[in-house]
């Protein structure tokens, strides 16, 4: 079900992502994501509540894609971009595993994942509102240029 509606939720973010300003679909997103993890947090896993967040998340997934390789694009060039994303892809594979260690080290400890879903959430939130900042200074530094 989350994979159909990632394959739903990116093709409308590439939509979107030629309609509207990048960072603030980013922030969006990002947002959304975060909030959604911290409610996690707090729901009673039932299949009912579960589902409602799969459908959520499924269509956030990869949504966050289209917006960055254009602001990729937007701020670095479209001949240095390709490499600046795959930097930007590794860095969030060296992200994950981090957060996948930390997630098992704190189930170990306290027995739930309550708290790293707090953090996870938090740090989406977090990221919604560095996603407006990128690329700010550049385009000021041109206009000033």
């Amino acid at each position: 079900m989350m994979g159909l509606l990632d394959l739903v939720g990116t093709t409308l973010s590439g939509w979107l992502t030629d309609q509207l300003d990048a960072r603030w679909l980013l922030f969006s997103y990002y947002g959304l994501r975060g909030l959604s993890l911290i409610a996690l947090s707090f729901i009673d896993f039932s299949p009912e509540s579960l589902t409602i967040f799969g459908i959520f998340y499924g269509l956030d997934w990869i949504a966050t894609v289209p917006p960055t390789l254009r602001l990729s694009n937007m701020v670095f060039g479209e001949r240095s971009a390709p490499i600046v994303f795959g930097w930007i892809v590794f860095g969030h594979q060296i992200g994950a595993a981090c957060a996948a260690f930390l997630a098992g080290m704190l189930r170990q400890a306290q027995g739930s994942y309550q708290d790293m879903l707090v953090l996870a959430g938090t740090a989406g939130v977090a990221a919604a509102f560095l996603a407006v900042s990128i690329g700010k200074c550049r385009v000021l530094h041109k206009a000033a240029s």
